[in-house]
């Protein structure tokens, strides 16, 4: 079951997408429904700030200067392949933060404001409310639910994401190398956003069934490298930084840090995460958690 809801943001309406964890991890007992979607607060600072993704977003120069995808076009960039290794890092969990919560994946589509679609696959680095780490795989299609993975995972393995996107075949893939372990599978799926792809360390969304979303407490886990990123556009394969396409940086502001610029401080997380610059041959980039992201924010 999934759930949609608008949220107004400085940038504009951002259509949020709400999904429920077919298999939540068993210390965590009942799971609120949760998504993967963006919340961008501001599409034209620099870099771009989102209240739960950090890392980057390559699509069509026209796409990433309006936050729409321009039908005019006529070679728009589609996107058919995605991938990216990173070291799932080790959270750090304390009774004062816990529970807390931390995503890393890749994925196809989701970037435009317009996007009705989203194909992911990524690993999450969580604290229970115990304060002890717990690590699993998912896959999400949205607007279809998140689905945990049959495949143990744990803090410091390194894991290679995957989605791979042919007409209305989807591909999403997990594989951890430390342990020599992996999932694949095929979905059809109707209508597949290809106009974007992403690497993303982000604090995921928790909704009620009613619809009301808010983007839970982002887990310290430091700091994660992406490596071996590539992308493939109009049968073009290329890097981050490849000319063919546009790439947006994107630091995760929570909401209270952007409250608190203005005055109007609340009690919810002020840890947010920013993207440093992308190495130069464009294959890799990391991502710093930051205790108190306030100084990110654009009022």
């Amino acid at each position: 079951m999934s759930t949609r809801v608008r949220v107004l943001s400085a940038g504009g309406v951002v259509l949020v997408v709400a999904a429920a964890l077919a298999a939540a991890p068993a210390a965590f007992g009942a799971q609120p429904l949760a998504g993967h979607r963006a919340v961008f607060a501001a599409r034209n600072a620099t870099p771009q700030q989102s209240s739960n993704w950090a890392g980057y977003a390559i699509t069509d120069a026209t796409t990433l200067a309006t936050g729409t995808t321009d039908p005019t076009q006529t070679t728009p960039l589609t996107f058919s392949n995605v991938t990216g290794t990173f070291r799932l890092p080790k959270v750090a969990c304390s009774a004062s933060q816990a529970p807390a919560y931390s995503a890393f994946w890749v994925g196809l589509g989701g970037y435009s404001e317009s996007a009705q679609a989203l194909e992911q696959v990524g690993v999450d680095a969580d604290c229970t409310s115990a304060a002890t780490p717990a690590y699993y795989a998912w896959y999400e299609l949205v607007p279809a639910p998140s689905v945990k993975l049959p495949l143990e995972v744990a803090g410091g393995d390194t894991i290679t994401t995957s989605v791979v996107v042919n007409g209305t075949d989807v591909l999403v893939q997990v594989k951890d190398r430390t342990r020599r372990t992996s999932f694949t599978k095929h979905f059809q799926v109707a209508a597949p956003d290809v106009s974007s792809a992403e690497w993303i360390a982000e604090a995921p969304s928790a909704c009620s069934r009613l619809g009301d979303c808010t983007v839970l407490p982002l887990a310290n886990f430091g700091t994660v490298g992406f490596t071996n990123i590539a992308a493939t556009a109009n049968a073009h394969a290329g890097t981050l930084t490849d000319a063919t396409w546009a790439a947006a940086s994107i630091s995760l502001v929570p909401r209270s840090s952007r409250r608190a610029m203005l005055g109007r401080p609340d009690d919810a997380s002020t840890a947010g995460a920013t993207p440093a610059d992308a190495t130069v041959d464009g294959r890799g980039f990391s991502v710093a958690w930051v205790a108190d992201a306030t100084a990110l924010a654009s009022p």
